[in-house]
């Protein structure tokens, strides 16, 4: 879903402490899709994700700002949710709960369905 949805997936860093270990773990999840994967440790922080799985929807033109840890995201420039479950489930419950991010969840919903932008 990720790969049809077009979003990217974000990992906290490396796996045993090793780049070659994180790129074998992530290559038999992924296999041959094109899924854009990330390693930055301060997404965490910027969204404030303490648990895993966790699915955050960004804003479109959202803009970071200062914060004590470093630059942070608003709370009004992004929605999250956790628990193990698909990435379209997460993006209709957070329609569903935040009704003035239905736009941003729309995009990713339609490519995951296959409807293109």
């Amino acid at each position: 879903q990720a790969a049809r949805a077009q979003a990217s997936i974000f990992i906290r860093g490396f796996a045993g402490g090793s780049l070659r270990a994180t790129v074998a773990q992530v290559q038999v999840l992924i296999g041959q899709r094109q899924v854009a994967i990330q390693i930055d440790p301060q997404a965490f922080d910027r969204f404030a994700i303490e648990r895993v799985p966790s699915f955050v929807l960004v804003r479109d033109g959202m803009r970071p700002v200062s914060c004590a840890s470093g630059t942070c995201a608003p709370p009004e420039a992004y929605l999250r949710t956790i628990g193990d479950v698909s990435i379209d489930y997460a993006l209709e419950l957070m329609q569903r709960r935040a009704p003035q991010f239905a736009k941003d969840a729309d995009g990713f919903l339609r490519r995951i369905k296959g409807q293109g932008n």
